[in-house]
């Protein structure tokens, strides 16, 4: 499988700048740089082949330094003079575009620069590719208007052989229109002012350009599926200028040894069939070679070099009759980080393969089995790192348009928008769809941009009826899924098992830790919740790894913890923005981790919790005094009432009983048989801090708010404490600002 290979078309081309002087390139100095930058210059930037799953032999690399522009967009003509230089393909706001300038809605982006005339193409044709571009971009070839092109995320190209001038060099003009947060177009987390979850906004080339020479005839693309049960690739291949009688022919090959064969009519799905075929999973992600032949009367006109890997991922019940996430007929439980791919000195785009290479090979190597590509799609090259070193992938579709709540009916788009979220969503199908690690589509993320739920799940599902489809991840569900989506922070939590689909948790975590010398910014950084120090931080986060365990026992398929990396305020990654450091270590990470994937315990319930049933307790919110926590003391005149204790509308609080006061002090007592010999774990849920006693002895103390209920491991005294007989909880708790709630719980591992 020959995927990364750049080979110059000397043949046709001389490799050239442009006469573009790669020595007045520089990176802006920006706030935060990764090691990779120092690689970075006009004579080596993206050299890697951009298309692994379909290559051929000659094509040229167009990424360097262009001439860039900004003019206002009322002007239809291009600008009279260039500003300077802008480095392909980074865009013009991140650093290393040695720009860094921000584009607006009303103005446009336009490059420019030269190559080389091809010479004699012998009645080939000459493409010109665009990996992407955000958001409308028009080409221009030797004055001569070759297309245009609307999304900010897809691959597209254009055939320019018309018009190109016989000698000397060509001239290729590009003008860029992004309406940023302004339009309703697909962008994901950019926008114009960041703050907060929201990042820096990405205008203009930002993946590579390319030029490619191929037969009048040829192969356009390929669509790829395998069927484990039936042991087959199914294979279509869309031809350009194919003929009556033209055939695809193709072998799958085990390295280099061919093991099967078939043929087929261009534009008709056939089969190829793989015996006995070496399976596709994280732990062995082998992945077969694929070389596709375009003849006529016995001729080759074309041929591409592609891979596939034999997989399966099904919705199944267990032997519990629990809805799983199954790969290969087998129950896989998946744990993966949250991914936006974003980088501080490139913003959308890598410094390098290198440095695209590193995020998937850490992320697999902490012990996560898949990835959640959040409200972004990566260059192709992100996915062949994926599907050689064995992850798994969650696709989102880029959100836009408008939000709705939790309960609010789905929105209604303009027929413009509406017509471009299909058109742009039929595409990732189409361009990223024979990557063996996608295994899920994510057409709507918490809402934003949510219209047609059911319908545009009925439609993806028709369109790829090999990936399982999670409709609206988060929130505003529709029922209409393949997996029952919760976000929970700091969580974890799960929505309760059904019957038709697998229950899943599409976020939870976002753990703090903004770490000094690696910050975008010196003050603003937040986390869902955040720490001080690794100490803090790895405690908080083993607990959250050790209550999925119980929840995987329960009936959780799945978990994306929030995130692989810092993104600019947000300090809540697994890594700092600058992958300078892995936050609690590599290895650690991975024997924390990897604990998901044994048998999960089972958990006996000691105390109940007041989540589902009001636990009866008696409370005050006067000082009761020293002792107040020992069994025996007199509470007949507090009052009393089922918890959960606080004020009404605390996030993952069901409050029945109000308490509004700065301070509370409650007991309640309860029954034990016998004293489990197991670990034990007291489930509290508590905003803000709070002191928790059985039998007088100190249990746990908690800092500030968890909004979902997690489980404390009992102090060794108080476990000592426990009896046989009646036990008592006695919780101090206080509170500063915002909700508040108190809720304690005992349980046991079985």
């Amino acid at each position: 499988m020959n995927t990364t290979r750049t080979i110059s078309i000397t043949l046709i081309f001389a490799i050239t700048l442009g006469g573009i002087a790669m020595a007045q390139w520089k990176p802006v100095e920006g706030q935060l740089m990764t090691r990779w930058a120092k690689d970075v210059s006009p004579g080596n930037v993206w050299p890697e082949y951009p298309r692994p799953q379909m290559t051929r032999d000659q094509w040229q690399n167009l990424n360097g330094l262009w001439d860039y522009a900004i003019t206002p967009s009322t002007a239809d003509s291009r600008p009279a003079a260039w500003e300077g230089q802008i480095l392909v393909p980074f865009a013009i706001e991140s650093a290393l575009s040695g720009v860094k300038k921000a584009v607006q809605p009303d103005q446009t982006l336009w490059y420019r620069r030269t190559f080389p005339a091809p010479g004699n193409l012998d009645g080939q044709r000459l493409l010109l590719h665009f990996n992407a571009v955000d958001w409308e971009c028009a080409v221009f070839v030797n004055g001569t208007f070759c297309g245009r092109h609307q999304g900010g995320y897809d691959p597209f190209y254009f055939d320019i052989t018309g018009a190109l001038v016989p000698q000397g060099d060509q001239e290729l003009v590009v003008a860029v229109w992004d309406p940023s947060d302004k339009g309703y177009q697909p962008r994901g987390k950019q926008i114009l002012e960041p703050q907060g979850i929201w990042y820096t906004a990405v205008t203009g080339i930002w993946q590579s350009v390319w030029l490619e020479p191929v037969p009048r005839a040829h192969i356009r693309n390929l669509a790829l599926t395998p069927d484990i049960d039936k042991g087959v690739l199914r294979l279509s291949a869309t031809v350009d200028g194919a003929a009556p009688g033209d055939e695809i022919v193709a072998v799958a090959l085990d390295g280099a040894a061919p093991v099967a064969g078939s043929a087929g009519q261009p534009g008709a799905p056939f089969e190829i069939p793989i015996e006995n075929a070496k399976l596709w999973s994280p732990d062995s992600p082998f992945l077969y070679n694929l070389t596709v032949s375009l003849t006529r009367g016995g001729q080759t006109l074309d041929e591409v070099q592609s891979y596939f890997g034999m997989r399966k991922i099904a919705v199944a019940k267990d032997d519990r009759g629990i809805n799983r996430l199954f790969l290969n007929n087998q129950v896989l439980f998946q744990l993966g980080p949250l991914d936006q791919g974003w980088w501080p000195d490139g913003l959308y785009t890598a410094p390098t393969d290198e440095a695209l290479r590193y995020d998937v090979e850490t992320t697999r190597a902490m012990g996560f089995n898949m990835a959640r590509k959040h409200v972004k799609i990566e260059p192709l090259r992100w996915y062949y790192h994926c599907d050689r070193l064995g992850l798994l992938v969650w696709q989102d579709m880029p959100s836009g348009d408008a939000y709705i709540g939790h309960n609010d009916p789905d929105i209604e788009r303009t027929a413009q928008s509406a017509h471009n979220y299909y058109r742009e969503l039929g595409e990732l199908v189409r361009d990223f769809g024979n990557h063996p690690s996608i295994i899920m589509w994510v057409p709507f993320n918490e809402g934003w941009g949510q219209f047609q739920t059911n319908e545009v799940t009925a439609w993806l599902k028709q369109l790829d009826p090999s990936r399982l489809v999670n409709q609206t991840s988060g929130w505003a569900d529709r029922g209409g899924s393949d997996v029952y989506d919760k976000h929970s922070y700091p969580g974890p939590d799960m929505f309760p098992i059904q019957d038709h689909r697998a229950s899943v948790l599409g976020e939870f975590g976002g753990l703090g830790w903004p770490v000094e010398g690696h910050l975008w910014w010196d003050k603003r950084n937040w986390g869902y919740r955040t720490y001080q120090d690794r100490e803090a931080l790895a405690g908080h986060y083993e607990q959250l790894i050790r209550r999925l365990r119980y929840l995987i026992h329960d009936g959780l398929a799945a978990a994306v913890y929030t995130q692989t990396t810092d993104v600019e305020g947000e300090v809540n990654g697994l890594m700092t923005y600058d992958r300078e450091l892995v936050k609690l270590g590599v290895d650690w990470l991975n024997t924390v981790n990897s604990a998901v994937y044994l048998p999960p315990p089972e958990l006996i319930t000691l105390a109940p919790t007041s989540r589902d049933d009001g636990q009866t307790w008696r409370y005050t919110t006067d000082d009761p005094g020293q002792g107040w926590e020992q069994p025996g003391v007199d509470d007949a005149a507090w009052k009393e009432g089922p918890g959960v204790l606080g004020k009404k509308d605390t996030p993952g609080a069901n409050v029945r009983t109000e308490w509004l006061t700065p301070a509370i002090w409650a007991r309640r007592e309860f029954t034990i048989e016998t004293v489990p010999q197991g670990p034990c774990f007291l489930e509290i849920l508590h905003d803000e801090d709070a002191e928790i006693y059985i039998n007088g002895v100190l249990a746990a103390t908690v800092k500030g708010h968890n909004g979902a209920y997690e489980q404390i491991p009992l102090s060794g005294e108080a476990r000592a404490a426990l009896k046989p007989g009646a036990n008592l909880f006695a919780v101090h708790c206080t509170q500063t600002e915002g909700g508040q709630s108190i809720d304690v719980g005992l349980v046991a591992e079985k």
